[in-house]
C-alpha cells in the first residue's frame, strides 16, 4: 500500500509543478480536470447512497465557479449562483421519478459549491502577485500533513481520534500531520523566503483544516456507504480523496495571503 502511494505521488509531482510554474489558463485547466473529476466523483458518491443527482449542473456550477475567480475582475458570481439556483430547482421540477427531490437538488448544488469554491480559491491563489508561493503553501503543506499522518499513525497509532468518521485515523497520526505541515512550509520557506514564525503558525493551521477537510469527505463517504470515492489512482482512491484537505486548506490560506500575508 505505502509503495502504491508513492509511487503515485511521485507520477503526479512534475504535472503539479509544470501547471503552478506555468500558471494563467494552464494552471486553471489542470485545477479545473481534477475539480470537475471530483466532482464527477461527488456525484457517484451520492448515486451510491440513492441519491439522484444531476451531475450536469453539479460540473457546470464548479467550472463556473473556477471561470469566476480566474476572471474575478469580471464579478459574474452573482449571476453564476442565480443561474444556477434557477436552472438546477426548476430542471427539478420535471423528474417525475425522483423520490428524493429536494435532498436531490441540494446535493446536486451542494457539491458543486463545495469543490467549486474550495477550488476555485486555489485557482484564485496563483493570481496574486505572489501566488506560486502561495499554491505551494497551501500544496505542500497539504501533502506534508497527510503523509506525516499516515506514517505516524501507520507506525505508532494507538489512541482512535474520530472513530465515529474515520476508525483509522488517531491522535498519533494527527500529532504527525502538525509536524508535517511545519515540514512542508518549511520547504517553501527554503526557496521562497518565508518567515519562519509564519511557517510554524500556518503549517499547524493547514494541519488543522486539513484533517477537518478529510474528515468531512469520510463522513460524506460513510453516510453513503462507500470506501473512496473512486478507484482512479493505486493505494490513494479517487480525486476527491486526495483533495478533500486540500479544499479547505486552500480556503483558508487565501484569506490568510490577502489579509495577512
Amino acid at each position: 500500500m505505502l509503495k502504491t502511494r508513492i509511487i503515485t505521488s511521485l507520477a503526479a509531482m512534475p504535472l503539479a509543478i509544470g501547471a503552478v510554474y506555468l500558471g494563467g489558463v494552464w494552471f486553471l485547466l489542470a485545477v479545473g480536470v481534477v475539480a470537475l473529476i471530483s466532482g464527477w466523483e461527488f456525484s457517484r458518491m451520492m448515486q451510491a447512497g440513492r441519491f439522484q443527482t444531476m451531475p450536469v449542473f453539479t460540473l457546470g456550477l464548479i467550472a463556473l465557479l473556477l471561470l469566476d475567480s480566474y476572471l474575478s475582475s469580471l464579478r459574474l458570481l452573482n449571476l453564476i449562483l442565480t443561474a444556477a439556483l434557477l436552472t438546477s430547482l426548476s430542471a427539478q421540477l420535471f423528474r417525475k421519478r425522483a423520490v428524493t427531490p429536494t435532498a436531490d437538488w441540494a446535493l446536486t448544488m451542494v457539491g458543486g459549491l463545495y469543490i467549486g469554491w474550495g477550488m476555485g480559491h486555489l485557482v484564485g491563489l496563483r493570481q496574486l502577485a505572489d501566488g506560486h508561493t502561495w499554491v505551494w503553501v497551501a500544496l505542500l503543506g497539504t501533502w506534508g500533513a497527510d503523509t506525516f499522518a499516515y506514517l505516524v499513525g501507520r507506525t505508532w497509532g494507538r489512541h482512535k481520534l474520530w472513530p465515529r468518521l474515520s476508525p483509522k485515523k488517531t491522535w498519533e497520526g494527527f500529532a504527525g500531520s502538525l509536524l508535517g505541515g511545519v515540514v512542508g512550509l518549511s520547504l517553501v520557506a527554503l526557496f521562497a523566503g518565508l518567515a519562519w514564525p509564519t511557517v510554524i503558525v500556518l503549517g499547524l493551521i493547514v494541519a488543522i483544516m486539513g484533517m477537518f477537510g478529510d474528515l468531512s469527505v469520510s463522513m460524506m463517504k460513510r453516510h453513503v456507504g462507500v470506501k473512496d470515492s473512486s478507484h482512479l489512482f493505486p493505494g490513494h482512491g479517487g480525486f476527491l480523496d486526495r483533495i478533500d484537505s486540500l479544499l479547505f486548506v486552500s480556503m483558508v490560506v487565501y484569506y490568510y495571503a490577502v489579509w495577512i500575508g
